[in-house]
């Protein structure tokens, strides 16, 4: 098993001769030649948990908890509830 630290990257790349007009090639020269350039996808990543409604649900469970809080829940109630210790109960508690 390869640990975090040990894994290894393949970094591929398409020449950009292959694909892109002269004078586009002309032009990138002038601000970086010989080099290695990463050009994003026009569409951005969407938010962690975003495309598989986790960050919604984790959303709605914290507006759950500063609810109950502020309904007289202990902290220690919450812990039991939601499975999370005290410091990830006060960390949620702190965002507003």
């Amino acid at each position: 098993m390869i640990g975090h630290s040990e894994r290894r990257y393949t970094i591929s790349y398409i020449n950009a001769e292959d694909i892109l007009p002269a004078e586009l090639i002309s032009q990138i020269r002038k601000y970086i030649e010989g080099e290695a350039i990463y050009i994003p996808r026009a569409v951005g990543r969407a938010a962690w948990g975003g495309s598989t409604g986790t960050r919604a649900e984790l959303d709605q469970r914290n507006r759950a908890i500063r609810a109950e809080y502020e309904s007289g829940s202990p902290i220690p109630e919450l812990c039991e509830k939601y499975c999370l210790c005290p410091d990830s109960i006060r960390k949620i508690l702190r965002k507003t």
